[in-house]
């Protein structure tokens, strides 16, 4: 299964059925630039859910690979919160995403959009702040999702 490349908004999902928003977050706690302000001025309860999960006041380990889902439409819509960054900085010419943490993560991903039978959309993560390229992450997508027949809907923003 390919991915599908659309101009449009990932917080407006486009398509039938159950759906994801992925995104990636950093191991900062911090919330505030890049593609969560898009998602905080629809819902409040991912960065909510996030801001919690830093504090260790939810039963999911704050570690990198993890995924936190957020409900945002009733058995139809929720924010997948994936911990794949760390700081918010290149440290030494290397970027603050971790490939194999996007790729753990994308893997818990994909577990749960064929348990609840949903499309997963997204930007084109990690490619903006967290410094990694499309090249290496559009591969990792491809690997983890479109080949187990998950589909994937990546959103340009006004391209």
């Amino acid at each position: 299964m390919a991915i599908d490349y659309v101009k449009g908004d990932a917080t407006a999902p486009v398509g039938p059925g159950p759906q994801v928003i992925v995104h990636i977050v950093s191991d900062t706690g911090g919330w505030g630039k890049g593609f969560v302000t898009a998602i905080s001025k629809r819902w409040s309860a991912p960065e909510r859910q996030y801001r919690r999960w830093h504090k260790g006041d939810v039963d999911l380990p704050f570690a990198l690979g993890e995924v936190a889902f957020v409900e945002v439409e009733t058995g139809s819509l929720w924010v997948a919160n994936m911990l794949a960054q760390v700081g918010n900085y290149p440290k030494k010419g290397v970027p603050p995403i971790r490939y194999e943490s996007v790729r753990a993560c994308l893997a818990r991903v994909r577990a749960f959009a064929l348990t609840h039978g949903a499309s997963v959309h997204m930007p084109r993560i990690g490619c903006g702040l967290a410094g990694g390229t499309w090249d290496k992450i559009g591969a990792i997508v491809e690997e983890e999702l479109s080949k187990h027949s998950v589909q994937v809907v990546v959103y340009d923003f006004g391209r």
